[in-house]
């Protein structure tokens, strides 16, 4: 019994402290400077080009803001709660923060401007255009899918003249398939709510970004979409994005 008790504590104080590190960060060279992205956790990413920082949603549970700047712009792809977190936001958030949310989420944050997929908004910086982000396959047990096309948005966020695309939850849908000059694409690869590694890897290919992430991908083996992408000229970076 005491080796149990022990056991227990160890994994509350581990899991603790996990939670409490700050994120990786990555290095992306341009002409002007460099672009820093920050992988806080699941869904959730800080981009920083200079002295303009960006938010893509921010949420307490999945990792450590404690010592992060606040936001130039805050980017919410849909409303479930794993991606926000409306708290936070009114945490991170300036005055001149620019807010851009799906319809449904900037119902629940003051300030915030809701735009759709097909429209672009550029503001203290930084030009992001909104994509589709929904389910083609994968849905609820009722027969509604996961993320109904039209609800969510995927984001294009250009840094430094790098084309960022955080894809939000979604499947390898058409939209997506059409993409040109993305730079750095985050994908999301867990089931049943997303994709698998096999769609991923159909995405990848047919938009070819120089860098790919895969991100919110809970116990999905990323040694296979590290294998699908071999010697495609696709680099496939992990990173801790449970």
């Amino acid at each position: 019994m005491k080796n149990i008790f022990y056991l227990i504590i160890f994994t509350v104080m581990t899991t603790t402290l996990f939670s409490q590190e700050m994120p990786d960060v990555d290095m992306i060279a341009t002409p002007g400077g460099s672009v820093e992205l920050h992988f806080i956790g699941h869904g959730s990413l800080m981009f920083k080009f200079n002295n303009t920082v960006v938010y893509v949603d921010p949420v307490r549970s999945m990792g450590n803001y404690n010592d992060l700047p606040k936001a130039d712009m805050i980017l919410v792809t849909h409303e479930h709660g794993d991606h926000l977190d409306p708290s936070l936001i009114n945490d991170l958030k300036k005055e001149s923060t620019a807010i851009v949310c799906n319809a449904n989420s900037a119902a629940s944050v003051p300030g915030a401007r809701a735009i759709s997929p097909g429209s672009s908004f550029t503001g203290n910086g930084v030009a992001v255009e909104a994509v589709y982000a929904y389910n083609i396959k994968n849905v609820r047990p009722d027969g509604n899918p996961y993320h109904p096309k039209g609800d969510g948005n995927g984001y294009v966020i250009t840094l430094g003249g790098k084309r960022i695309y955080v894809a939000g939850d979604t499947e390898n849908i058409p939209e997506m398939k059409q993409l040109k000059n993305i730079d750095i694409a985050f994908l999301p690869m867990n089931l049943p709510f997303t994709m698998t590694p096999e769609m991923v890897a159909d995405a990848a290919k047919s938009f070819r970004p120089s860098i790919l992430y895969p991100y919110h991908y809970g116990n999905t083996n990323t040694d296979e979409i590290v294998n699908l992408l071999k010697d495609t000229g696709i680099e496939v970076r992990i990173r801790n994005l449970k």
